[in-house]
């Protein structure tokens, strides 16, 4: 067995809309469990907020979220961003989900060739999660 980590992101009662935004952007399994699901005497309130929903790419990205509950302060994320990067002959997939993720956001820096020599660039998504795309440079040969 493999340790792995994955971006774990906490909504404020839109994290339905958040999870198939990214089901649309990245493509892949989308599982979703409401609050009722585990707790049918739930309040109405809270029966349909998403307690939790994995996204499974069949690339290998997982990306998991839920709405934090009713009791729990809702902190918006800062300080962190989540990034995706690949290889040069990956730059059309990266080039998909960069415009997904751009759409209806904040582009910080445009995605476009850095100091460095990779394509990159950093978005803020229309949930307020900042996003880094890095594609490589295509290597010399």
């Amino acid at each position: 067995m493999s340790v792995v980590l994955n971006p774990y992101l906490h909504f404020k009662d839109v994290a339905r809309d958040a999870m198939t935004f990214y089901h649309q952007v990245l493509g892949g399994e989308l599982t979703v469990s409401t609050y009722g699901d585990f707790n049918p005497a739930e309040g109405s309130a809270t029966r349909d907020r998403i307690m939790h929903a994995m996204l499974k790419t069949p690339g290998g990205l997982v990306l998991m979220g839920g709405d934090i509950p009713d009791h729990v302060d809702y902190r918006p994320s800062a300080g962190f961003s989540v990034s995706l990067s690949g290889p040069f002959e990956d730059g059309e997939e990266l080039h998909r989900y960069w415009d997904g993720l751009a759409a209806g956001g904040t582009i910080a820096m445009p995605l476009a060739t850095a100091p460095w020599g990779d394509e990159f660039g950093m978005v803020t998504d229309r949930f307020g999660v900042d996003w880094m795309v890095n594609i490589a440079g295509k290597t010399a040969g």
